[in-house]
């Protein structure tokens, strides 16, 4: 069995937790295989460090691999996705970060998490990625993100108009500094702090959420994830943001925009225990009497 690693770094993993994890690895009998960045970051604090693969990027994930494993928060899980891309290796996030609702097994989990991959006692969830399409090249050859796609007024300029459609048939023209389309993984994230609803991961949906409307009327909406949305965008300035998870891209506000449903999607690992429900009674702390 052979899994690769990936993380950011920083500070929220040290080199105690990759040892950690990696000890685990080979006394279950897994290879552990570590992306390049974190692995110079820290090899001169890892025991046996030599012993160690490494790989670099995407083309060196074949079908050798049984797992991803992603260390951090939920953006290291974003950034693993687009390591992943098409080749439906299975993802397992570990949180090291703060909220971790994509990543939700904490750091404690570390054995659980390794004995579940050797049984293979764990979930597969597929999740639906967002694909972005433009008059021109955009986010690279990762045109595709696992939480939301939104446009941004720049800065301190003043709101924009989004003139917003549905397979062409005009929706709403959003008078505000930005509009979300979440998925519904994405619908826990950016866009629920902008108000916008949960929706079941398998709910088949994207969530459209304005970024503080101008109208107060104006609230989110559900809508089936067949549709093609595009965008026409009006403005005093000149230019946009065009944000997919945490990239994002600065561009001339009269170009044409269209997101969808990517052709396939992605696969994130829980174990038996975790479910949707549970992660948000635990996350969002439902239930719980706060006062206490």
């Amino acid at each position: 069995m052979k899994v690769a690693i990936y993380s950011r770094g920083g500070e929220s993993v040290q080199a105690s937790d990759l040892q950690n994890l990696t000890d685990e690895l080979t006394k279950a009998r897994i290879t552990p295989v570590i992306h390049q960045d974190i692995f110079l970051q820290v090899r001169h604090e890892l025991q046996q460090a030599a012993d160690f693969a490494m790989f670099t990027g995407s083309e060196e994930l074949d079908d050798t691999f049984d797992c991803v494993i992603s260390l951090g928060g939920d953006g290291t899980l974003l950034d693993t996705v687009t390591l992943v891309r098409n080749k439906n290796i299975p993802v397992l996030g570990i949180n090291f970060g703060r909220l971790g609702f994509l990543a939700s097994l904490g750091k404690e989990n570390l054995e659980a998490a390794v004995q579940a991959l050797v049984n293979r006692n764990y979930v597969v969830d597929q999740r639906t990625l967002i694909h972005v399409d433009a008059d021109l090249p955009l986010f690279g050859d990762t045109p595709y993100g696992l939480n939301e796609f939104a446009i941004h007024k720049r800065d301190t300029s003043s709101m924009i108009k989004i003139h917003t459609y549905l397979n062409g048939e005009f929706l709403n023209t959003y008078w505000s500094d930005g509009l979300i389309v979440a998925t519904p993984t994405g619908s826990t994230g950016y866009s629920l702090s902008c108000n916008g609803p949960v929706v079941f991961p398998d709910s088949g949906s994207f969530v459209i959420t304005p970024v503080a409307p101008h109208n107060l009327n104006v609230r989110p909406i559900v809508v089936p994830d067949n549709n093609i949305i595009s965008f026409e965008v009006e403005g005093r300035t000149d230019q946009v943001i065009c944000a997919l998870d945490s990239r994002r891209e600065i561009v001339n506000r009269k170009i044409q925009l269209a997101v969808r449903k990517e052709d396939f999607t992605i696969s994130l690992v829980r174990l038996h225990e975790k479910n949707f429900l549970l992660t948000l009674r635990e996350k969002l702390a439902w239930g719980f009497d706060t006062r206490n």
